[in-house]
């Protein structure tokens, strides 16, 4: 079950402090890497966040987590506060969030670009080119390819579509053609 209110809340609060120290990027990468161990070793996160450990037992395993992955002060009081009020399971969702945030302040959207065939380098970059100039940030395009959209592109960023595939084209054609009889 999502708890993303509660991942916000969360979230915020290690954003703000992250933004006064000037050390929010590396939180962000924290989060990224603990959150990729969670989804890696399924393990990991049991050990901290199964209710039949005692406390103490997930406190020295997330103190262990924390002296492997050398962080500081203000990461390591977040990530013991996440097992004392045990709410260690949404840490994949808090990095989420942070994520977020953080290419927010960094004015950074991240879109899609989907194809018929794989699209070449310098095509992409024009495709991105022009979302940055129509959205007025820094687009971080990801390409997957997908025949049945018979040929074009569809590009997607935040709440912004261009889709100039010819399915797309072809289903108005016929919505047209059926509208006129």
């Amino acid at each position: 079950m999502k708890q993303t209110i509660l991942a916000k809340r969360y979230a915020k609060a290690l954003f703000s402090i992250g933004k006064e120290d000037g050390k929010y990027e590396a939180y962000s990468e924290a989060l990224k890497g603990l959150a990729a161990l969670f989804e890696s070793n399924p393990e990991v996160e049991d050990a901290l966040t199964n209710p039949l450990y005692p406390l103490d037992v997930r406190e020295k395993a997330m103190g262990a987590i924390i002296e492997s992955m050398d962080a500081d002060k203000v990461m390591g009081n977040f990530l013991n506060l996440l097992v004392e009020k045990k709410r260690a399971a949404i840490l994949p969702e808090i990095a989420e969030v942070f994520q977020t945030m953080v290419d927010e302040d960094k004015n950074i959207s991240h879109g899609t670009v989907v194809s018929a065939i794989e699209l070449e380098t310098d095509l992409q970059k024009k495709i991105q080119d022009t979302l940055e100039k129509i959205t007025g940030k820094k687009v971080e395009l990801t390409a997957s390819v997908d025949p049945s959209i018979i040929g074009g592109v569809i590009a997607k960023v935040g709440d912004l579509v261009l889709d100039g595939s010819i399915r797309t084209q072809l289903a108005s054609l016929k919505g047209s053609i059926k509208g006129r009889e």
